[in-house]
């Protein structure tokens, strides 16, 4: 299987994994179409089930959507590419900002948000504008959002409203914005590629995330921030962090790092993904919402896009910068 995979060329080699991906997602979905019709009683037990399981659907549907963004954005191009994940931020951000109360003085922000910064920061990543597209958010859109703020008027809640927005920007659009670029990196004989970056990064992220909400279920330890989640524990932590560090490594052969680098860059990327999937919690608690889908502006069915895309926010940024630096970029 080796030998024959290695003969194939660059497209044909991430065609297959694009076969690999949609199987298993295809029995992944009919597993769970055919644990929905089971029948279940009305005690706490089967709500419980219910509700796991809504969750298993949930995740589902996002990796159907970002598996076919990603598939359609391959076959089409990288300008495609950019656009559809640029879509993905619009529509989190959107999320973000609709669950968080704004007012008539943060419409000039928003506009400048959602139809300025955006397609800038996706215009400097797809023409490899690198360093500048490392510095725009954080150094002139961090300045630049409370001027406009000011001259609107409005200094009521002035600094609670624009850190809002600016850690919507934050997340929802310069860390999804690194999801894309990694398709731009250069790297010596991994040419046309750079797609297994992206895979590689999503699955070791996911792993992380699996694991330890299943680890958490199992050693039923004290929550290290029960306020904020009841699911995150240092014991279930590790062992999400280190199973997604471990597949790494055993990856390497879909990257261009070795298998110490792999396990290395996967390690910090698991960190900086479930610590942020943490920082979101509280977030949304702060708010009092479960979920960001929750008042009907989901857009992906149950539970909302950025529930389900947060930890790759908070790791894309952390492994691009990171192979960039180490590599020489």
């Amino acid at each position: 299987m080796n030998q024959f995979l290695i003969k194939l060329t660059a497209t044909q080699q991430i065609g297959a994994m694009f076969v690999l991906v949609f199987g298993a997602l295809v029995l992944a979905s009919v597993a769970a179409f055919l644990l929905s019709l089971r029948e279940r009683g009305d005690d706490a037990a089967a709500e419980a089930w219910r509700a796991n399981l809504s969750r298993v659907d949930g995740v589902l549907r996002t990796s159907w959507v970002m598996v076919f963004v990603f598939w359609v954005g391959w076959l089409s191009g990288d300008a495609t590419t950019l656009v559809l994940f640029a879509l993905v931020s619009f529509f989190a951000l959107r999320e973000f900002m609709t669950l968080s109360p704004t007012r008539r003085g943060d419409h000039r922000s928003l506009i400048l948000a959602f139809f300025i910064v955006l397609p800038i920061q996706y215009t400097l990543v797809g023409t490899k504008h690198f360093n500048l597209f490392t510095v725009f958010i954080p150094v002139y859109v961090f300045l630049a959002i409370p001027v406009v703020s000011a001259l609107a008027n409005d200094p009521a809640r002035f600094l609670e409203r624009n850190a809002k927005l600016q850690w919507g920007i934050m997340v929802c659009i310069y860390g999804m914005s690194h999801v894309p670029a990694l398709l731009l990196l250069n790297f010596p004989q991994f040419q046309n590629k750079s797609a297994f970056l992206v895979f590689f990064l999503v699955l070791v992220v996911q792993t992380c995330m699996v694991v330890q909400y299943l680890a958490s279920r199992k050693f039923k330890s004290a929550p290290a921030a029960p306020a904020i989640s009841q699911s995150f524990g240092w014991r279930s932590w590790w062992t999400g962090v280190l199973a997604g560090s471990v597949l790494g490594g055993l990856l390497a052969g879909l990257t261009p790092f070795a298998p110490g680098q792999a396990l290395a860059l996967s390690f910090l990327a698991c960190v900086a993904g479930s610590l942020g999937h943490l920082v979101m919690k509280a977030l949304k608690r702060d708010r009092g919402i479960p979920n960001w889908g929750s008042s009907g502006v989901s857009v992906t069915g149950a539970g909302g896009l950025l529930d389900r895309v947060d930890a790759l926010c908070f790791a894309a940024p952390i492994f691009f910068h990171s192979a960039r630096w180490y590599f020489g970029l």
